[in-house]
Order: structure tokens, then C-alpha cells, then sequence
């Protein structure tokens, strides 16, 4: 499966590291794609020395470089949709807008990322992204799983296998049942959730933090960690662009000294078990660049860590408990409840419902504690759900 890294962090920073990340890769014989999809000033057109459109233009061997129109991203998608719709519209009376009246709307660009990350597994090896921010990805990323939930709980696929029943039950009921096309739409736009999961949540796609290592903010820099693994994003690696050469730290100047000392103490405290990545102001172009940050190894993977385990501790301690991968998360911004068989997880900003496995919601939850970047939940089973005999 092609390997996927989106680069986000610092707007100064993602797109020389992610070019970077990509010659690097186009280097050492791997076809790589380099995405623009959160460039408006066009900086990854400059740092390669081209002008980037919506198709993949080669810039090197082995690299070729695209970037997200988000109009023309618009258009397609309704014109895709269109042919699913059409006859909801004719039903509704509705007149379907022309190709030149769509204005591209909030999140086209979040949905246009997502729908580039789905390339033909046998034309390239890594596909590179010059991600949104954090915050915006992050939701992006969500995105897909949020609309399955929801297509799940309002247009269930079970509904379907009462289709032979329709016109009876229209009949006894008196009322119209809903019709072919909602369900072909729904199957169709299921089909589509489905594809875009299976390369977000690969174990082959991975997020690269870059920063910028004069101003980072490391409770920033954590919380977006946070935020990423609550939906189960592996961060492989922090890359700190501009960061001062080693030399200052003994630099006859005090002031650039003591800059440089508080500049290793914020680096040294994101502790975020992944590598941490530097790269000096002096690199002068992209190759340096690369070198830097490389050398001629291969470059950092995703953590083979999945984010949710399960361990039965019930003949030792009564309990089955459930780790949540959650570095970077602070205490103070956790919430957690139960919804029924399902757990509702909040981490600053951001909010996940996950259900619960069928052992865990025959149980009660008795506790839960966040320690080294790890959240664990004890469940205690519940006698009057739980088998006789366990």
C-alpha cells in the first residue's frame, strides 16, 4: 500500500518540510507525490521552481508535485453527485445548479484533501501532503468517520433488505416509503466513506509535525498531538525548521546563547516519544534541507503502537481494562462519559464517540487514569449482564 505522510504544524514551515520530505523520498528511488493542499500563497510552487495545478506535473525524477484547487475540487464533486441525485431532484421540483454558478463552500477543501489522498496504489510509492493546520486537519481527518456514524444511525443498511416489502407496507401505513435512489445515494456515498477510511486509518499513513523551533509553543505542540491520537493518528516524527546551529549554545554573545539554551529546553521538553527532527536557518536550499533532516536514511515510519488495546485483568484485579493512546493529553482537559454502549472522549476541542466492545458494555466503568501519555479505563463486570461462570 502507498505510504502517506501529511506534514502540519507552523504555515512557515509545512511546506519547505514537506517538499523536502518528498525530494528526499523522489531521491532514493521511490515514486512520490507531493500534494499542495494547504498552500494559498503558493510557497511549495517556489520552493520547486514550478507552477502547480490540479494535475500531477513531474518536477524530478521521480517526484511529481500537484496542488488542491478547491473550485475545481467543487465542481467535480457535483458533478459526481449530480448523476446520483438527479432523480431526488426531479422529485423535490428542484433545478440543479449549472457548472458556473458553484462557488466552492466551507470545508470543500478538507473534503478535497482527503478525496487526493486516494491515489492508484501501483502509480506511486509516498504520497507528501503540505497539510491545514492542527486544528483543521485534524477535523478533516475526522470527518469521514463522523459522516459514516451519522449515515449509520439516520439511513441504517438494514432498512434496505425491506425493499420487496415497500409498496405493502406504503399501503397499510399510508404514507410513501422512502425510495430506490435515497438508498443507491446512501450506498454510494458509504462506498466512498469506506475508500477514504481504508487510507486514512492505514498503518501506512502518518502525521509529521513542523515547527518553528524559535517560537513553538510546546503546550500547542502537545494538545495538537493529542487531539490527533484521540482519533487514532499516528505521529511518527517533530520536525523543528530554523532551529539556531549547535555552535551558538557557546557563542561569546550572551543574549544569543541564552536564545539558544531556551530553545533546546522547548525542544527537549515536547516529549512526545517520536523523533525529534532538526534543521538549521543556515540550509540554503531544499536538498540541504533534506540532508539535514535525513541524511541518506529512509526517514521516520508510523509507530506500530495501535492506539486502543484491551487487557483482561479479571483474575487478577476484577477488572478489563482499555488503553487509549494519548500523548500530549493533559488531565485537566479530559472528559469522559458513558452513552450507553458507547464512550464519549473529549480532549480540549476535540470530541470522539467510540463504541464500546461487546465484553465492555456488559460492564460498569470503574475508573480511569492518564498517566505517560496513556489513558486507561476499568471496567468492572456488571453481574446481572455478565455470563454465570466468568
Amino acid at each position: 500500500m502507498t505510504r502517506t505522510v501529511l506534514v502540519t504544524g507552523d504555515p512557515t514551515a509545512v511546506p519547505a518540510v514537506a517538499a523536502a520530505t518528498a525530494l528526499h523520498a523522489a531521491g532514493r528511488g521511490l515514486r512520490t507525490l507531493l500534494l499542495a493542499a494547504d498552500d494559498p500563497h503558493r510557497m511549495v510552487d517556489e520552493l520547486l521552481g514550478a507552477r502547480l495545478g490540479a494535475a500531477a506535473t513531474e518536477v524530478d525524477d521521480n517526484l511529481w508535485a500537484a496542488r488542491i484547487e478547491e473550485q475545481q475540487a467543487f465542481r467535480n464533486a457535483v458533478a459526481a453527485l449530480d448523476g446520483k441525485l438527479r432523480t431526488g431532484f426531479d422529485l423535490l421540483g428542484v433545478e440543479p445548479l449549472e457548472p458556473d454558478e458553484l462557488t466552492a463552500l466551507p470545508g470543500t477543501r478538507q473534503l478535497a484533501l482527503l478525496r487526493a489522498l486516494r491515489v492508484p496504489a501501483d502509480h506511486y510509492d509516498l504520497v507528501v501532503a503540505a497539510a491545514p493546520p492542527p486544528a483543521e486537519l485534524t477535523m478533516a481527518l475526522a470527518l469521514p468517520e463522523q459522516l459514516d456514524r451519522y449515515l449509520t444511525r439516520l439511513l441504517p443498511e438494514q432498512r434496505q433488505a425491506a425493499r420487496a416489502l415497500r409498496p405493502l407496507l406504503a399501503a397499510v401505513a399510508g404514507v410513501p416509503m422512502p425510495a430506490d435512489w435515497l438508498y443507491s445515494a446512501r450506498a454510494w456515498v458509504g462506498g466512498e466513506l469506506a475508500a477514504t477510511r481504508q487510507v486514512i486509518e492505514s498503518s501506512r499513513t502518518s502525521v509529521r509535525l513542523a515547527v518553528d523551533a524559535g517560537s513553538c509553543s510546546v503546550p500547542a505542540l502537545r494538545r495538537a498531538a493529542a487531539g490527533l491520537a484521540l482519533f487514532g493518528h499516528r505521529l511518527d516524527a517533530v520536525v523543528a525548521h530554523r532551529a539556531l546551529p549547535a555552535a551558538a549554545l557557546d557563542s561569546p554573545d550572551p543574549w544569543l546563547a541564552e536564545q539558544a539554551r531556551r530553545e533546546q529546553g522547548r525542544l527537549a521538553a515536547i516529549a512526545l516519544d517520536v523523533p525529534v527532527l532538526t534543521a538549521d536557518q543556515g540550509t540554503a536550499g531544499l536538498p540541504e534541507l533534506a540532508a539535514q533532516l535525513y541524511g541518506a536514511g529512509a526517514g521516520p515510519e508510523p509507530s506500530e503502537r495501535w492506539p486502543w488495546t484491551a487487557e483482561d485483568r479479571l483474575a487478577e484485579d476484577g477488572v478489563l481494562l482499555w488503553r487509549l493512546a494519548a500523548p500530549g493529553a493533559d488531565r485537566a482537559d479530559l472528559e469522559l462519559m458513558r452513552r450507553g454502549d458507547e464512550l464519549v472522549i473529549g480532549i480540549g476541542a476535540y470530541r470522539r464517540i467510540l463504541p464500546l466492545p461487546g465484553a465492555l458494555r456488559r460492564c460498569t466503568v470503574a475508573g480511569a487514569a492518564l498517566r505517560a501519555g496513556e489513558l486507561t479505563l476499568r471496567f468492572a463486570p456488571d453481574p446481572d449482564l455478565w455470563p454465570t461462570g466468568r
